[in-house]
């Protein structure tokens, strides 16, 4: 009788495909400088806000006035760098949500079950806590959707600063959670926060990104004719109503992002590897410069936790972030028959989700809309952004700080590469080639062993010898 056949338990969280941890490496390496910027301009912005004899200057080149007033487009300084430069931000994303759509983790429904319901999770729980908190407190249930959003590049830049090695598995769901986590952003900015509609700019900006698709599909090349055409969709976009980083994730989820025979990388690779160092480097650090600067005092610092607004942002980022995220992570190796690789454990779930309440950039620029009509409120909103960050960013490194021993081993084996042939070891364990490689090495190691042996042999046996002629000599007549 045969015995009876048992479920296998799908593994998650285990080791990434040599191609996607290439790609992942790339990304998140780009983003981790940037996230460095993001921090640098943070700090940069609060000191410039709170300094006397130059807190004044911050406002005014804030709110200085410039660009086309005749085609709607004569903005302050801070709206440009929100509506237009986060623009580029959320290109980048739309290629990401793309690529990860068809050739990375989403493609396979089984696999992208755990970042998708972990991300859906870990904005539905924040937005919760929100609401509970001013539904009892009695304040504004405007800023539902401030928590909701992890911002990669301060989560990465956190990692650097504290040092420690994060294996590439846990690094990836970081960074596929943020792309369903900016997905949903884009969809609750462009749903909720869209004021009346100008249907003739709409339609102007529809058919610009129409015009768009159709010279990608010829395959039309050269910046000088996408560059300016990407800039009239955004300007139709502005004056439509709907926010105008909406063009920008349009024409990033309309390259193509799977790779052709002959090709190294898809147009989607190429323009994003192009174009991430201008988001991560400037677009996002000058958003962060232009927003982050609010007032912080004991007093304003003491009304984050007492008015009902902030303290369900500081809440939603640092409790609603962390049960969403793990809880939904949980409930999914729970009911798809899934478990954990060996090499994890659920406190580093934890942990990540803990490091997944680092919300800002996202968080910043929902909280202005939110709060659009009410200037007061939106600072105070944004001081509890940056708090419940901060408070999330301390208690991440405190968790991922007591397991970096074994992350720090986890990484040393993922980048052992002894046959020097530019591929870790870990990937080439089936491959009869590297086995017969690592023969070689090894038989050319014992046979320098074998030598050396001799050699330190034949001179020990001399130095017997030396030895005893001298005693020999010792013991003879004077």
């Amino acid at each position: 009788m045969a015995a009876p056949r048992t479920a296998s338990r799908r593994k998650f969280l285990g080791r990434l495909s040599l191609p996607e941890r290439t790609y992942t490496a790339d990304a998140l390496r780009t983003e981790t400088v940037g996230g460095i910027l993001l921090l640098a301009a943070a700090i940069a912005a609060l000191i410039w806000a709170n300094v006397p004899g130059i807190h004044g200057s911050y406002e005014s080149v804030s709110h200085f006035h410039l660009g086309p007033a005749v085609l709607g487009l004569h903005l302050s300084v801070a709206h440009w760098a929100a509506d237009g430069l986060l623009a580029v931000f959320f290109f980048v994303a739309g290629i990401e949500l793309k690529r990860e759509l068809v050739a990375g983790d989403l493609k396979d429904r089984r696999a992208a079950a755990l970042p998708v319901v972990a991300a859906l999770c870990g904005m539905a729980a924040p937005a919760l806590v929100y609401t509970l908190t001013n539904v009892t407190g009695g304040g504004s249930l405007a800023g539902w959707a401030v928590p909701t959003a992890t911002d990669i590049a301060f989560a990465l830049a956190v990692l650097a600063v504290i040092g420690t090695s994060l294996p590439s598995a846990l690094r990836a769901f970081l960074l596929t959670l943020a792309v369903v986590d900016d997905l949903c952003a884009i969809l609750i900015i462009a749903v909720f926060f869209t004021d009346d509609l100008n249907f003739a700019a709409l339609g102007g900006a529809v058919l610009g990104l129409v015009v768009f698709r159709l010279l990608l599909r010829k395959g039309v090349r050269g910046w000088y004719v996408y560059v300016p055409l990407a800039l009239v969709v955004w300007g139709l976009m502005y004056n439509s109503g709907v926010h105008a980083t909406i063009a920008g994730v349009a024409m990033g989820l309309m390259l193509r992002c799977t790779r052709r025979e002959g090709e190294e990388r898809s147009p989607g690779e190429r323009i994003e590897h192009l174009v991430r160092p201008l988001s991560a480097g400037l677009a996002v650090p000058v958003f962060a410069l232009f927003s982050a600067g609010v007032p912080v005092s004991g007093a304003a610092l003491g009304e984050v936790f007492t008015r009902p607004e902030t303290l369900g942002v500081v809440l939603g980022l640092v409790a609603g972030k962390t049960a969403g995220v793990f809880g939904g992570t949980w409930l999914t190796a729970r009911f798809t028959r899934a478990s954990l690789s060996e090499e994890l454990e659920w406190p580093d779930v934890f942990a990540v989700a803990v490091l997944a309440g680092i919300g800002f950039t996202v968080s910043l620029l929902i909280g202005e809309l939110a709060f659009e009509g009410d200037a007061a409120t939106a600072d105070e909103v944004k001081a509890a952004v940056l708090t419940g960050s901060l408070v999330a960013a301390l208690l991440a490194t405190v968790l991922l700080r007591v397991r970096n021993a074994k992350y720090r081993r986890l990484c040393e084996a993922e980048e052992r590469d002894e046959d020097l042939d530019g591929i870790p070891d870990i990937y080439e364990q089936d491959d009869p080639a590297y086995h017969l490689r690592m023969a070689g090495i090894h038989e050319r190691k014992a046979a320098e062993h074998r030598r050396l042996a001799e050699e330190k042999a034949r001179e020990r046996q001399g130095l017997a010898e030396v030895a005893g002629g001298a005693g020999d000599d010792a013991d003879g007549p004077a």
